[in-house]
């Protein structure tokens, strides 16, 4: 890490985790003359400024999977490789300047926005030195190709979470850059659907209870067709007087519920023309 810096490393702050609060960790700092400081037990807000990243960056980068193996640390690093350098050399943000408070309204006047890069050029206190090296680092990127290194690996810890070890899928899902800036140009329609956020089927819950109506649902249909502008109350009193005593008041709203779907389908095929997948055409009548 300290050789990826631009610039020397005076402090190393860290929370109460044993991975950081170790004596490997300080015997370290101590030898290189690094100032090790912690946060108070119990005070969460003392690494506000520290990991304020977290969601912004990392969470949006890799998301909520769970990632185990070799195979997916070697991968993880290949993202942060690409998404450090796009992060500090290309994603500008707001910071705040400075927060006045008159009574419960609060006033907050931002920075222009900046990205890491330009912040540290425009501070005079960084070195020449490192303001060449910083230099030389930005002519030599590419945002676009940056963008495609992350969407690649994001691709990759997808199908590493998924547990998709076949080699003909991994190789299905590699884009060549051009492909990749190609659909840029229309990923608006849809938004952007980053890899490791894609939302995973859920099974459909099926039904728990018996149909109350699976012996007289040809027959409620049937009504329903012939007068589709009948209330789900209506054709169920209906019911109730063809049956006396068979069916409750409290099937109400299962009897409204399934005329609900009835309509939605007539309503589609009216649109479209075409009945639902797995519903035949509906052949009653509106008005």
């Amino acid at each position: 890490m300290r050789k990826l810096l631009p610039f020397a490393l005076l402090g190393f702050d860290t929370d109460n985790d044993s991975v950081f609060m170790n004596e490997t960790v300080r015997d370290y700092c101590q030898a290189e003359q690094i100032a090790f400081t912690r946060c108070r037990p119990y005070r969460k807000n003392d690494q506000a400024w520290v990991e304020q990243k977290n969601g912004a960056v990392v969470r949006r980068l890799v998301g909520y999977l769970r990632f185990e193996g070799l195979a997916a640390a070697a991968e993880l690093a290949r993202l942060y490789a690409a998404s450090r350098l796009f992060v500090n050399f290309f994603q500008p943000s707001f910071k705040l300047a400075e927060k006045t408070r008159d009574g419960a309204r609060v006033k907050k006047r931002h920075h222009p926005p900046a990205t890491p890069h330009q912040r540290l050029l425009a501070d005079p206190r960084t070195p020449a030195e490192v303001r060449d090296r910083v230099r030389s680092i930005a002519t030599a990127l590419d945002p676009a190709r940056l963008l495609h290194e992350i969407r690649t690996s994001q691709e990759r810890l997808a199908a590493i979470a998924d547990q998709v070890s076949d080699a003909g899928e991994a190789a299905r899902s590699e884009v060549s850059l051009e492909q990749f800036l190609a659909g840029l140009r229309i990923a608006w329609r849809t938004g952007e659907v980053r890899p490791t956020e894609r939302a995973k089927p859920k099974m459909k819950r099926e039904r728990r209870r018996p149909d109350p109506f699976a012996t007289v649902t040809a027959e409620l249909r049937a009504w329903f067709e012939a007068e589709p502008e009948r209330s789900g109350r209506e054709l169920f009193e209906r019911l109730q007087a063809q049956y006396p005593g068979v069916y409750p008041d409290g099937q109400v709203r299962t009897c409204q519920r399934r005329l609900k779907i009835w309509r939605r389908e007539l309503a589609h095929t009216l649109v479209f023309g075409v009945a639902t997948a797995g519903q035949p055409p509906f052949a009653g009548r509106a008005r």
